[in-house]
């Protein structure tokens, strides 16, 4: 059986009592960063073989992980942070146990898009998730297609290319389209700017930006 099991995205105590108590009773526990899961793992003293799975491994890995599984071997898969297969790799191997008759189970648990959706003030009834935009092939044609929707939209940005990303996207949806970005969701320094695009690309490219960034866009109004 596998476990697909959400860690936290930044606060050591959102982790579920059913998430540590599934860490607790599987035999192996499969982590995109072993160094990362590690932390996490001693912080709730849970000690278990600890395997890479990762976007650069998970095709040579998937076979002789499915043979594990079906000896009755019991899994557990964790991301750095969030709920894996959002933006993380998970969807191969859930695919392949599915194909192959073995049971997935996914816990429910942290992942940032949510409350940064909740927290943007912007209409939640219905939205679209695109993840982190392709960097070059077929940008232009997403963002296009993207300036249209009459759903929110949600983007996952890094730090770095915020301002550029910003600046693109008042190109794309005009300057005065509502948004918010949500940066290190449930940390200390957590922040939710909200405004027109223009204003909030204003405050960013004013100050340093940190941490992992979620924006959230408003759909267009025909």
């Amino acid at each position: 059986m596998l476990y697909i099991v959400p860690t936290p995205i930044g606060n050591l105590a959102d982790m579920t009592y059913r998430a540590v108590a599934i860490l607790q009773s599987v035999d192996t526990i499969l982590a995109e960063d072993t160094r990362t899961s590690g932390v996490l793992l001693k912080h709730y003293a849970i000690s278990k073989p600890l395997l890479a799975y990762h976007q650069h491994n998970e095709h040579q890995i998937a076979p002789r992980l499915i043979g594990s599984l079906q000896t009755g071997q019991t899994m557990a898969l964790l991301t750095d942070a969030g709920t894996p297969g959002i933006s993380d790799p998970a969807f191969l191997l859930v695919r392949e146990c599915i194909r192959h008759g073995i049971r997935v189970e996914c816990l429910p648990g942290a992942t940032a898009f949510v409350p940064a959706l909740i927290c943007s003030g912007l209409p939640t009834d219905s939205f679209c998730f695109e993840g982190f935009l392709p960097l070059k092939k077929g940008r232009h044609t997403l963002l296009t297609a993207l300036s249209q929707e009459k759903r929110t939209v949600i983007l996952y940005e890094s730090s770095m290319r915020l301002v550029k990303t910003l600046d693109q996207l008042m190109t794309y949806f005009g300057e005065d389209r509502s948004c918010a970005v949500s940066r290190e969701l449930t940390k200390k320094f957590e922040e939710t700017v909200r405004g027109s695009l223009k204003e909030v690309h204003e405050h960013f490219a004013a100050k340093g930006v940190k941490g992992e960034i979620v924006i959230v866009i408003a759909g267009i109004h025909h």
